[in-house]
């Protein structure tokens, strides 16, 4: 049976980018997230706000690597970079002081992946 491949260009240009800063930069953690960007379709990952609410505290950056969904509520500011957003759940992360990133941008402010939670 032949391998099938992610042909979402989006995709392959991010785990790209991901993979090249972790070598520059020496670090695991960009790796870990382009091969959990990189799983099949049937495992990606969705986590909802309820979840994250959960497991996070005031002011902390965390990473989804796949889609943050609007099921529940968010009680507090945090910063969350996903490869996806549905729209309710940007709403109530923004609603709550929080911030919505890319990968992109989230690399650019901090190569290092310091301080950074990885959640999904």
């Amino acid at each position: 049976m032949k391998k099938s491949k992610t042909t979402n260009p989006e995709l392959l240009k991010l785990t790209t980018f991901l993979r090249k800063k972790s070598t520059e930069n020496n670090v695991e953690i960009w790796r870990n997230v382009a091969e959990r960007l990189t799983k099949p379709r049937r495992r990606s990952i969705s986590v909802n706000l309820s979840r994250l609410n959960r497991f996070t505290h005031k002011s902390e950056t965390i990473i989804v690597p796949g889609k943050v969904l609007g099921t529940g509520e968010i009680a507090h500011p945090i910063n969350v970079a996903a490869f996806a957003f549905s729209a309710r759940a940007k709403e109530k992360i923004e609603a709550a002081r929080g911030k919505c990133l890319s990968f992109l941008d989230l690399v650019k402010k901090d190569p290092k992946g310091s301080k950074v939670k990885i959640i999904g």
